[in-house]
Order: structure tokens, then C-alpha cells, then sequence
């Protein structure tokens, strides 16, 4: 019966060429625009690493006096300073603890083939590779032990490999960071982030780091910070080290915790931690407080997804409502126009939900042919968006469940528009069509 509705349904296609391309047309552009807003809306709000989203937690720390305020929510810093982050590492609680700070270098080697260029890089502790999944391709991480003593090592992505080594397994091979000279001991396989989830403070659709270094060489080395760094109160910091004594804010810091219990035993810790050095002089507020997000919160209290693209893909979806509208307009016309064929199917035995039936796989039909045309609307959308805007070029694709949601959602859209004029032809008494002859 079904197959018997689908070829009905082409042969009113092509007794209706004209209507018939308008109403696939006009579903082809709401799906198209709605589609194009909707993927970049869905790979902004996905979550970055599913399997472990739950566990890994960034740490903040109220560390303003009473009166001092800050521009977040809940007026918490959203980084450390660079004394709490090394007093959070040296301790053991938590199953993994990481701190780190985004830095830059010239990059060049000993090669006329490959001419200096400017590089962003991440100084962290070794935990960074297994906390993030961050794969290797040659080599590994370097040890706490290299970390403890600033060895001068660096991992470099596959990306970077490419370009310095040609692809070859640099592992050994030496690369100069501004004027001083690394050992490469690992290179890492491209990393497809989305979002940039563990450091939304320098731009959360920037591109990953291609280098990686100990953060011990940030002040063995005396390196310079290419984040953001603010202060809350009036410091006199004239040297490197006045840097790192300051209550300026600089360092990101990420804990892992497995279970409930972990994440409860920390928080008492930060809390006990606190209190330690409030005696210090520190923290002077009558009541402490910190800040323990996981991945998906952490990107929610950042506002990773802004007000704006939620505004763009609800008006996305109203544009879809009036290319339906419009449809509905069309659909009542080609549908009462088959009024006397409708009459005399009714007179030969076909029951309302047989002519329903037809109408509605019709409807479907077309939306099914608008999805499919939309989403070759919406890939030339996407390119658009690509091109005008480089930090959305990783977020301006169709995943495989997009893909099929376009179709889905042109299908059932016009199946709700076409509805009312299934019904409206059904319910018309069959004489009525056979005195309209």
C-alpha cells in the first residue's frame, strides 16, 4: 500500500511540475538556513570528551578581600594565581592535577628550508596528555622528573612535525624556541577540537597549541604568558618575580576526580586550603568560597554558546515556519483542485483514511525532497560561514547527525503542515465532488 501512496504521489508531482518545485524550493531554503545556524549552534554546545566530561574539573578560588568584585556571575576569578596553582599540585588529592599557561615562541631549526615563524605553545605539567586523551604518534611525554628539573624538552603535534620535519619521526631532533635550543621527545597526533574546553580564557574556538613544554620552564626560563593576566588590587609588579608572588590571576588549573567521593574530599580540601591561608593574611572575606566545574559546566559558565547564537537559530527556525506557511498555501490549493478525483475515489470504495493516507505521504514526499536539497543549501551556508569567520571553520560542518536530522525535520514539518488540507479534502461529502463534474 505504501509503494502504491509513493507512486501516486510522483504522478501528482508530474501532473503539478511548477507547485510541485515552488513547495520543494521554498523547503530546501528553511531547511538550508535553519540547518546551517543549527550546526554550528550543535558542534558549539556538544560536549568536547564525552566519555570523561564528568570528571575533569577547572578550580577556582575567591581570593579577593570583602568589597572587591569581579565580572563573573558568581564574582569568582576564573583563573590562579601562580602560588595557589603550585600549592594545589603538590598536594595528593585528586586522582590527576595539572596547571598550566599559554606562552609563544619563534620557531626555527637548522634548516634554510623552513624560515622562522610564530608559534603559540602550552606550558603544563605531564599530566596534561592522559587527562585530555591527547594521543602520540612518536615518542611520549616527558617525565616528572624532567618536569622538577626545567628540562629544556618539547612535544610538538603532528601538524608542526609536518612542517619542521617533513612527517619524519623528530623524536631526538632539536628545534630553537626564541634563542634557546629543545629536544622534540614526542609528537602528538592531530587533536579535532571543536572548543577549546580546557582554556576558554584565550578564545574557546581557537586552534589547539602545537607545542607542549614543562611548566617548570616558565620560571627556570623566565618565559612570557600570551593569556590574559589581571589583578583585582594596586601591586607594585615591576620584575618576574614580583609576578609570581602577586595575587594577579594567570594560571589555569584542572583536577581529575573518578568518583563523588573524590570530588566531595577535594572540595573539602579547597576549603581547608582556604582556611590555611586566610591565617596568611590571604582570602580576607567573612565567607570563602571556590569555584569546582566540570567540562560541560565550565563551558556553560564561560557562556561558550552566546545569547546571539541561540537568538540566530530560534530566528532560523521562524524563517522555516513562514517557508511552511507559505507551503500551507499551496498545498490547499493543489489539494482542493483534486476534489473531483477525491469525489470519485470516495464513490468507488476509498475510505477517508486511505485519501488521508495519500495526502500525508505526499506532504512527506516533499519534505523528504526539500531535506535532501537542503542540505546542500545549508553545506553552501556552512562554506560561507567558514570563509568569513576563520575561528568557526572547525564548527561550521554537518556531523552525521545533522545529516540525518535535516531530512527529518523537513519531513515532519511538512507533515504538520499538510495536516489541515489532508483533512479539509477528506472530509467533503463525495457528492459534493461528483456535482462539482
Amino acid at each position: 500500500m505504501l509503494v502504491h501512496y509513493i507512486d501516486l504521489s510522483w504522478r501528482s508531482f508530474k501532473r503539478t511540475p511548477l507547485v510541485s518545485f515552488l513547495m520543494v524550493l521554498a523547503i530546501a531554503i528553511g531547511i538550508g538556513i535553519t540547518m546551517t545556524s543549527l550546526s554550528v549552534y550543535h558542534m558549539m554546545s556538544a560536549d568536547p570528551i564525552p566519555h570523561k566530561s564528568s570528571q575533569l574539573f577547572s578550580v577556582q578560588l575567591q581570593i579577593m578581600d570583602d568589597g572587591s568584585t569581579w565580572w563573573t556571575s558568581d564574582n569568582q576569578p576564573l583563573q590562579l594565581t601562580y602560588q595557589d596553582a603550585a600549592n594545589l599540585y603538590q598536594s595528593q588529592v585528586g586522582a590527576q592535577r595539572l596547571k598550566m599557561v599559554r606562552s609563544g615562541f619563534s620557531v626555527y631549526i637548522d634548516s634554510d628550508k623552513v624560515k622562522p615563524f610564530s608559534q603559540s605553545a602550552r606550558l603544563t605539567s605531564p599530566e596534561f596528555f592522559n587527562m585530555f586523551d591527547l594521543e602520540f604518534l612518536h615518542g611520549s611525554k616527558w617525565s616528572q622528573q624532567q618536569e622538577d628539573n626545567a628540562a629544556p624538552v618539547v612535544v610538538i603535534s603532528e601538524e608542526l612535525n609536518d612542517k619542521l620535519f617533513a612527517g619524519k619521526n623528530s623524536v631526538g631532533q632539536v628545534i630553537y624556541l626564541d634563542d634557546a635550543s629543545y629536544e622534540v621527545i614526542g609528537v602528538t597526533k592531530n587533536w579535532p577540537l571543536t572548543i577549546k574546553y580546557y582554556d576558554l580564557n584565550n578564545g574557546a574556538f581557537n586552534q589547539p597549541e602545537q607545542l607542549f613544554m614543562p611548566f617548570s620552564l616558565l620560571e627556570a626560563k623566565q618565559l612570557g604568558n600570551w593569556g590574559n593576566t589581571n589583578g583585582w588590587k594596586h601591586e607594585d609588579v615591576r620584575s618576574f618575580t614580583a609576578k609570581l608572588q602577586s595575587e594577579m590571576v594567570w594560571i589555569q588549573f584542572w583536577v581529575e576526580l573518578t568518583t563523588e567521593q573524590q570530588k566531595n574530599d577535594y572540595e573539602n580540601y579547597l576549603l581547608a586550603y582556604m582556611q590555611e591561608q586566610q591565617k596568611l593574611g590571604r582570602f580576607n572575606r567573612k565567607k570563602l568560597a571556590f569555584g569546582l566545574r566540570d567540562v560541560n559546566q565550565w563551558m556553560a559558565y564561560n557562556n561558550v554558546v552566546s545569547e546571539d547564537n541561540k537568538i540566530l537559530v530560534a530566528l532560523s527556525f521562524m524563517f522555516l515556519a513562514v517557508c511552511l506557511a507559505n507551503i500551507l498555501g499551496l498545498l490547499l490549493a493543489k489539494f482542493l483542485r483534486r476534489a473531483p478525483e477525491v469525489g470519485v475515489r470516495r464513490a468507488l470504495g476509498a475510505n477517508k483514511r486511505q485519501i488521508f493516507m495519500q495526502h500525508i505521504i505526499e506532504v512527506a514526499m516533499l519534505g523528504l525532497l526539500g531535506g535532501l536539497l537542503g542540505i546542500v543549501f545549508a553545506q553552501f551556508g556552512l562554506l560561507g560561514v567558514r570563509q568569513s569567520y576563520n575561528y568557526y571553520e572547525s564548527l561550521a560542518t554537518m556531523d552525521l547527525s545533522m545529516l540525518l536530522s535535516a531530512p527529518l525535520i523537513a519531513i515532519s514539518t511538512c507533515v504538520i503542515a499538510g495536516l489541515y488540507p489532508a483533512w479539509l479534502v477528506c472530509k467533503t461529502n463525495p457528492a459534493i465532488y461528483l456535482k462539482s463534474q
